[in-house]
């Protein structure tokens, strides 16, 4: 059965077979798609993928396990297309990077319903309710979510409730939904180990989970500022500080970048690639035009105490993918007033660096994560 559906900037609406509408969730800041036709069990995987590919969307009417079935099967079709390098490194990434988001859309065209309180009213649908709560809040209306990023955000519940080890507190910390998850220890094990300057207050800068303020806060910092510009963060840093019983040593607070007064530590983990941010949850890796870390460096001097450090954390990954060089790093370092005292360097232990199939295999290859120990000159 196929109804075509015009869409409103915040509902999806169809044809079933009179006038329906339904709220669009997207934390993730897709657009609502414009063409939506309903399928069910009966829809072979080709047509699927076809109608995807065209830019129709499929609102899914069948069991759920089906679906889940069905997004593997358009998943593998799409993963067959050979992928062309480019002349250069440079071409290589864009032309990955915007093979990766095209592939995003046309596997987020499957969509499913859900009912008031996040109910899946779909044969063997799971129970998402708590999981779609802290993704998406309360819901009080009938919605429509793209299955791709609902596995997205009962992935991210499951990591929130059992949370990720962190060797250097000997504990636990617990990400939430759409906050950037300490999953690449390096630059935590770099924050733990880095000689530390005598200060009795630090900053945290884009605090995320506030797995280094807590840090920080465990080598004996007495007081730490930790700031983020996005509720979901402050949230998850608030609830993990709690749970550590760090919370009379780290006060979180919403800042763009710098809080008021200075500090004898500024710490700041930036985004690590420039580039635009195409949804909301790009924004833990991409930094637009280096805006993070162009503001972390231009207001650290005017931050720090006389004889504080600012720690730079690091990539170099954009360097090896011809988007920044080290030159122009070390000119904004030098424009802000700043000098370099040391460089910490590790090498990062994720899969991609170990997968040699990965185009971008010889760039991930060659990264180090990097702490750079900032003065004023």
């Amino acid at each position: 059965m196929c109804h075509t559906v015009t869409a409103a900037p915040d509902n999806l609406q169809w044809n079933a077979p009179g006038p329906r509408q339904a709220a669009w969730l997207s934390a993730s800041g897709h657009p609502v798609p414009r063409r939506v036709v309903e399928a069910d069990d009966g829809m072979p995987a080709d047509t699927a993928y076809r109608l995807a590919c065209e830019g129709t969307a499929l609102l899914w009417r069948g069991d759920f396990q089906n679906a889940r079935q069905l997004l593997q099967a358009m998943a593998r079709r799409w993963d067959r297309k050979p992928f062309k390098p480019g002349e250069t490194i440079t071409q290589t990434f864009h032309l990955y990077r915007q093979a990766q988001l095209q592939r995003a859309r046309v596997l987020g065209m499957l969509l499913v319903p859900i009912e008031a309180g996040f109910a899946i009213p779909l044969r063997r649908a799971p129970d998402v309710r708590q999981a779609c709560r802290e993704a998406y809040g309360e819901l009080h209306s009938e919605a429509v979510v793209s299955l791709r990023e609902l596995q997205g955000v009962i992935g991210a519940h499951e990591w929130r409730k059992k949370g990720v080890p962190v060797p250097a507190l000997n504990a636990r910390i617990h990400p939430h939904y759409g906050v950037f998850s300490p999953v690449r220890g390096e630059y935590v094990e770099l924050v733990a180990q880095a000689p530390l300057p005598r200060a009795d207050c630090a900053f945290d800068i884009g605090t995320g989970t506030g797995v280094l303020a807590a840090v920080l806060a465990r080598r004996g910092v007495r007081r730490i500022i930790a700031t983020d510009t996005d509720e979901r963060a402050l949230a998850c840093a608030r609830e993990n500080i709690d749970r550590l019983g760090l919370a009379s040593r780290v006060r979180i607070e919403q800042a763009d970048l710098f809080p008021h007064g200075r500090a004898g530590l500024i710490v700041c983990n930036p985004p690590w690639v420039p580039g635009p941010a195409h949804g909301n949850l790009d924004r833990a890796v991409y930094d637009p035009d280096s805006r993070m870390l162009r503001g972390f460096l231009a207001g650290l001097a005017d931050h720090l105490e006389p004889d504080g450090e600012g720690w730079l954390i690091l990539s170099d990954l954009a360097e090896h993918l011809g988007l920044r060089s080290r030159a122009s790093l070390l000119d904004l370092v030098d424009r802000a007033g700043l000098r370099v005292i040391d460089r910490l360097e590790t090498r990062p232990r994720h899969p991609k660096a170990q997968a040699a199939a990965d185009p971008l295999h010889a760039a991930r290859l060659a990264e180090t994560t990097a702490l750079w120990r900032l003065a004023k000159h």
